[in-house]
């Protein structure tokens, strides 16, 4: 067996291995990240998005939300997405979830361009980026929720 036929075997097992366990590792690692995000708003003055999101939560609820009781609010909504997410189960109210807390999520983009970029829509701030890299987030979603879905179709191999 040739160096070449040895790494394509090789190759073909890392795929073979990443194709059954890709798409659970990339569910459970999101909700690893919204479980670890979520429960540090539990905690006041812990959490880097705790400013912003407040902010973002007065504007959104036209004021009835207040400062005190937004936080443990989204704290609660991300920690149960993370929850879902991890295990797998109720993953299609866990999506919606997270889309409609992904609505709060890249509102301050619009409302708030002064503390989101430098110069916009260019330039973000960290705060920005912070927001703008959730779109990988949301179209991980889509794959997670297709695939669980049986929806996603695999290509067959022409080669």
């Amino acid at each position: 067996m040739t160096f070449l036929e040895k790494f394509e075997k090789i190759e073909s097992n890392v795929l073979d291995w990443m194709a059954l366990h890709g798409i659970v590792l990339l569910r459970i690692s999101i909700g690893i990240i919204f479980f670890w995000f979520g429960f540090q708003k539990f905690f006041p003055g812990i959490s880097s998005a705790e400013d912003i999101a407040t902010k973002t939560i007065d504007v959104m609820s036209f004021g009835i939300v207040k400062a005190p009781y937004s936080m443990p609010i989204l704290a609660t909504w991300e920690t149960l997405i993370g929850i879902g997410f991890i295990t797998g189960k109720y993953l299609r109210p866990t999506v919606l979830l997270l889309y409609m807390q992904m609505i709060g999520t890249l509102f301050p983009l619009f409302v708030f361009p002064g503390e989101t970029f430098y110069l916009a829509p260019f330039v973000p701030t960290i705060e920005g980026q912070y927001i703008i890299k959730n779109i990988i987030i949301i179209t991980a979603a889509m794959v997670i929720l297709s695939h669980n879905q049986g929806k996603i179709i695999s290509r067959s191999k022409t080669s």
